[in-house]
């Protein structure tokens, strides 16, 4: 029992690591205003690009990432540790090798769902693009780097960052069936790649309409959904 509690408070921690709403505190830090009253009216990236200028953007991306890739370092460390405690007794049958993958997906998963559904903002929150490629980077560097050079490529010749996220998405779907990956990684960059993705449903609906604002635009409608 010791064991379970101990593993569901590590992605608890995770959770709460990917709540952490970047966007949000930029907007009280630097303006004194909640962001979710401006622009596209979310706490994504692409709105602070809109409402607090590229610098402040470029931070929330970046502690994202950190966010993604922190929550991966943190398990990794987190559980071999739970193993050495003698208070904690693991199931039988569930070594240490067996378990620490799939503890990173669930912690990976966990990240996700904390930086979309925050609880610190009534469990709404960002489209999980930029904490979902600092997962991908720390789980497995080849497979976020090639996500992350298609999300370049489109937004060097599109600009239309939730087309780059989706496509990046997409890569890494791709690539972590192709490489040499344990079984609960792929599980992982599957679902949380389709997680993107849907959590991008209005960007795509904009995108089928041709309406989907490039970067430097404002997006049509004034309850309409960040990009990233």
């Amino acid at each position: 029992m010791v064991f379970w509690i101990a593993s569901a408070a590590g992605l608890a921690i995770a959770y709460l690591l990917g709540s952490t709403p970047t966007g949000y505190l930029a907007g009280k830090l630097l303006k004194g205003i909640d962001i979710r009253e401006h622009g596209s009216k979310s706490t994504g990236a692409t709105n602070v690009l809109r409402t607090l200028g590229k610098w402040p953007a470029l931070v929330v991306i970046l502690v994202d990432l950190l966010k993604g890739a922190g929550a991966i370092v943190f398990a990794r460390w987190f559980y071999p540790w739970l193993y050495t405690l003698p208070s904690v007794t693991p199931p039988p049958g569930l070594d240490l090798q067996t378990c620490a993958p799939w503890a990173v997906c669930l912690t990976g998963l966990a990240v996700l769902l904390g930086h979309s559904r925050s609880i610190w903002l009534n469990f709404t929150g960002g489209k999980s693009a930029a904490t979902g490629l600092g997962v991908l980077l720390a789980i497995a560097w080849p497979v976020g780097l090639g996500a992350a050079m298609v999300v370049g490529v489109v937004l060097a010749i599109f600009r239309i960052v939730s087309l780059g996220s989706m496509l990046g998405a997409l890569t890494a779907i791709t690539l972590i069936c192709v490489l040499e990956q344990p079984a609960p990684y792929r599980l992982l960059v599957i679902a949380g790649g389709i997680y993107v993705i849907v959590r991008h449903r209005a960007n795509i609906q904009r995108l089928l309409a041709g309406i989907e604002p490039r970067l430097g635009q404002s997006t049509p409608g004034s309850n309409a959904e960040s990009q990233i």
